[in-house]
């Protein structure tokens, strides 16, 4: 995160994201595959299997693919080989932006649930922070889906609302207003909320 300075002076809180190159790897038909959606390479790294290089058809080495399913109006012209950068957004425009939240490792229903936990007078010792009643008669086990301790966080997360503030196209960097959900390096995916 960062900020980013108005002319008046006002101070905006900003997370700046990086546009890696992303490009067109594969476009998928209806006709051929059942189903419309387009395939993107992004990240680089330098040892490849014969499949991926086969697959990338001499594009590029890259770490990642993601297959966007669904082809919009602007991307029915999408051709094998097109690439996409920070030139798709404008300033001002309002996206939503998905990610991986930060994992925060094994916590408690108190941390995790927000639950209040027990009285902490009146005969009640050691559990303050504990879940309570978590069972009945009937049917006898632990039904899925209960509130209890776990893993928090590391989970997919989806931003909405955001607004670009800037865009450098010579660093291919965008400025978004506010926090986006992930670590540090972490990627995301930005989506228009036209």
């Amino acid at each position: 995160m960062s900020q980013y300075f108005k002319e008046d002076g006002t101070v905006i809180p900003v997370t700046v994201v990086e546009i890696q190159p992303n490009v067109v790897v594969q476009v998928k038909t209806f006709d051929k595959d059942g189903y419309e959606a387009m395939q993107i390479g992004y990240g680089m790294r330098n040892k490849q299997t014969k499949a991926i290089k086969n697959h990338a058809k001499g594009l590029g080495s890259f770490a990642n693919f993601k297959e966007f399913e669904g082809l919009k109006n602007g991307e029915k012209e999408a051709v094998v080989g097109g690439k996409f950068d920070a030139s798709l957004f404008e300033a001002g425009e309002v996206v939503r932006v998905t990610g991986i939240s930060k994992g925060k490792g094994f916590a408690g229903a108190v941390k995790r649930h927000g639950f209040h936990g027990m009285p902490a007078s009146h005969g009640h010792k050691a559990v303050m922070r504990h879940v309570g009643s978590i069972g009945q008669r009937f049917p006898q086990h632990t039904l899925k889906g209960l509130r209890m301790a776990g893993r928090m966080g590391a989970v997919k997360t989806t931003t909405r609302g955001l607004k670009i503030v800037n865009i450098d196209l010579e660093k291919n960097t965008i400025a978004i207003k506010g926090a986006i959900p992930g670590n540090n390096g972490g990627t995301v995916i930005i989506n228009s909320a036209k």
